[in-house]
C-alpha cells in the first residue's frame, strides 16, 4: 500500500467498523494470523485494548474451519470477540452471535468453511474484514 498524508487523513475519517475491518484485513494479509485470530485481535484492540494480546492465542485452532472445515474461522473469531468484549453477558452474547450468523448466512449463504473455500481461499481476506467490521458495528450499537 502506498503511504501518504492523504491516506492517514482518510483513515481518521473512517468509522470504527471500517477501522476494525481494515486492521483485521491487514493482520490476515500479513500471514501472521489466520481469519479467526485476525478478527479477534482487531476487535480486542479497538474495544478491549487493556486485555493482553496473548488472549488472541485462544483462536489458534479456529482457522480453516477449526481444522475440519466446518464453521468459518472468521465467524468463530467474531463469536469469541463478542464474548470477550461483552464481559460475561451471556444473554447478549448469545443474541449477538445469532445475529452475526444470520447476517453471514444472508451475505454468503453458508457458514461452512469447506463450502466457502471450495474454489480456493481468495475470498477469505474479504470475509475476515467484513466479519470484523460487522462485529464492531454490533458492539458499537450495543454500547450506544
Amino acid at each position: 500500500m502506498f503511504w501518504s498524508k492523504k491516506a492517514v487523513a482518510e483513515k481518521e475519517e473512517w468509522s470504527l467498523s471500517e477501522q476494525v475491518a481494515a486492521q483485521a484485513e491487514s493482520l490476515y494479509r500479513s500471514g501472521k494470523m489466520h481469519c479467526a485470530e485476525s478478527v479477534l485481535a482487531s476487535v480486542k484492540n479497538h474495544f478491549a485494548p487493556e486485555i493482553p494480546d496473548a488472549v488472541v492465542q485462544m483462536a489458534n485452532g479456529f482457522g480453516g474451519g477449526s481444522g475440519a472445515g466446518c464453521i468459518c474461522g472468521a465467524v468463530s473469531g467474531g463469536t469469541m470477540a463478542l464474548g470477550l468484549v461483552m464481559e460475561g453477558d451471556r444473554r447478549a452474547v448469545s443474541a449477538m452471535t445469532k445475529e452475526l450468523h444470520e447476517w453471514f448466512k444472508q451475505e454468503y449463504r453458508v457458514t461452512c468453511c469447506k463450502v466457502l473455500t471450495a474454489k480456493g481461499k481468495s475470498g477469505c481476506v474479504d470475509l475476515t474484514a467484513r466479519v470484523a467490521g460487522k462485529v464492531a458495528e454490533m458492539l458499537d450499537a450495543k454500547k450506544n
